[in-house]
Order: structure tokens, then C-alpha cells, then sequence
């Protein structure tokens, strides 16, 4: 067995666990409690890496990986994996859809299977839970009109009953899972870099303006994104992928020409691009 510790969302079931083992087949995985917990075993020696959910292609960026990477982790982004998404809905025992009155899922699968439940089970109470097997296990110990959206695996482990495969809502259901690391990866020629920054004020055009260090030097920008700073209102921090590793020299130009027009930037990893 490959000695590297992987931390993950668990417990064992969950999509996060799904993503680890694709990552790395024959390593020990840890199961932690939560997002922030999977970056404290990294950081506190309990595992090597760690990966968590960054994006998906239906419900957009999750919020805990990213302001964990803004505000409470020096952690390094040093890899990225990309999972297919199936859930199932799922119960103790066969019920019809008139039937169950309570769903258990992850906010983010919830979200993902939103036309679904508003179709199939519009009078249902929705629970959120901290993970998509967390939510099996919920299920399981709740009364017999209960269901939980969650994967295949998950209702293997825990015994549920499938009532219905494939209930999100889009056929091309992905996420993008990123492993973090104590130090992000060394250049491979075909890399990611991922960043942070913030402004001092609010002017017209100065995200443009400032986009343009990447653009002048045909580096392409993959992502944008942002999210509140948690200090004032309507000011944000923003997020992008572009092309390219932090080494390369027209990528470090571009970093140190932007770090001059903002009031903060934190480079949060370069890694091989997995798509």
C-alpha cells in the first residue's frame, strides 16, 4: 500500500471519497468531518494531502472550499481531479413518491437536483447535511417516510433502497475536486495556476483593467469568480484560473504587474490542468 495519507469529506460513501481514490488508488484515506477539517489534517501532520469539492458544473463554486482557500488555509493547491455525478434517490424501504416527506442530501446536491424535487416531491422538507453518506445515515436513523439523495456507494454501505437513479437535474453532472498540500506542483508544461486578490476601492473598470496584465501577455484567464470579503458589504475577493504555472516567466510577470494594483493577492497553487 502507497504510504500517502489522503484526508476527505467522509464519512465512507461520499463523492469527496470517490474523488481520493481516483486520485490515488492505493492510499490511506483519512475521513474527516467537514471541509475545514480535511485542510487542519493536512496542516496538523494527520494526513499528507487533502482533496475537497472547488466547482460544479451545475451549482457553481462551493463556497466553504473557496473561503477556506481566501481566509483560513496557507494550504497550496498542487492537483485537480474531475468527477461524474450520479444521485440517487434513495430510502429504508420501497415508498412512492406521494410517500416521503423528508429528504436528507448535501446543500450542493439539493441544488443539483433541484427541478426534480420540485416536480417529483414539491411538499417535501429538504435537510441539509454535511455530506451526501452523512445523509444516508441521517436517513436511515429517521422515520420510514424519509428519503436521501447520495451515491450508489453510499447506499450499498449504509443498506438503502434505491428508489431512483440519476435524479440531478443535468445529464453532465461534474465536479471539480482540487488536492491540497503543503506546496503546490512543480511545472509540467501543461499547468494551472490558481489566485486570489482584492481591491483597496470600488472605480470604473479597474477588474478590466487589471485582467488586462494576463491578457497583454497571452495568458489565458479559465475561470473568474468571486466571493464576499466578510468585511464590508458589496467588496469582494476574486478568483481566478489561468493557463500556466507560477514559474513561467510571462505568468510571474503578470502576478507581480497585478500585485501592484491591488490591496491583496494570494497565489493559491499551480498544478497540472486535469481537463
Amino acid at each position: 500500500m502507497n504510504n500517502t495519507r489522503i484526508s476527505f469529506l467522509g464519512p465512507s460513501g461520499t463523492y469527496s471519497e470517490q474523488a481520493a481514490q481516483m486520485w490515488c488508488g492505493d492510499c490511506q484515506l483519512v475521513s474527516v468531518d467537514s471541509i475545514p477539517d480535511v485542510a487542519k489534517a493536512v496542516t496538523d501532520g494527520k494526513s499528507d494531502i487533502g482533496i475537497v469539492p472547488i466547482e460544479n458544473s451545475i451549482e457553481g463554486g462551493v463556497t466553504f472550499t473557496l473561503d477556506l482557500l481566501i481566509h483560513d488555509s496557507d494550504l497550496s493547491i498542487c492537483g485537480e481531479i474531475v468527477v461524474p455525478i450520479n444521485h440517487n434517490l434513495m430510502s429504508k424501504n420501497e415508498l412512492s413518491f406521494s410517500e416521503i416527506k423528508t429528504v436528507y442530501s448535501h446543500p450542493q446536491s439539493l441544488g443539483q437536483c433541484r427541478e426534480f424535487l420540485n416536480q417529483n416531491l414539491p411538499n417535501a422538507n429538504l435537510v441539509a447535511s454535511l455530506s451526501n453518506s452523512a445523509a444516508v445515515e441521517e436517513m436511515m436513523n429517521a422515520s420510514d417516510n424519509a428519503a436521501a439523495i447520495s451515491s450508489d456507494q453510499a447506499a450499498k454501505i449504509y443498506g438503502a433502497k434505491i428508489l431512483m437513479k440519476n435524479v440531478e437535474d443535468r445529464s453532465n453532472n461534474e465536479t471539480r475536486f482540487v488536492v491540497l498540500g503543503k506546496l503546490d506542483h512543480p511545472k509540467t508544461g501543461d499547468d494551472k495556476t490558481s489566485l486570489c486578490f482584492e481591491f483597496q476601492g470600488d472605480q470604473p473598470g479597474i477588474l478590466s483593467e487589471s485582467l488586462t496584465e494576463f491578457a497583454s501577455r497571452n495568458i489565458n484567464l479559465v475561470k473568474i469568480e468571486s466571493r464576499p470579503n466578510k468585511k464590508n458589504l458589496g467588496r469582494y475577493v476574486f478568483l481566478v484560473d489561468i493557463e500556466g504555472h507560477r514559474t513561467d516567466e510571462k505568468v510571474n510577470l503578470s502576478i507581480e504587474a497585478l500585485s501592484k494594483k491591488v490591496a491583496m493577492i494570494k497565489i493559491l497553487g499551480s498544478y497540472p490542468k486535469f481537463i
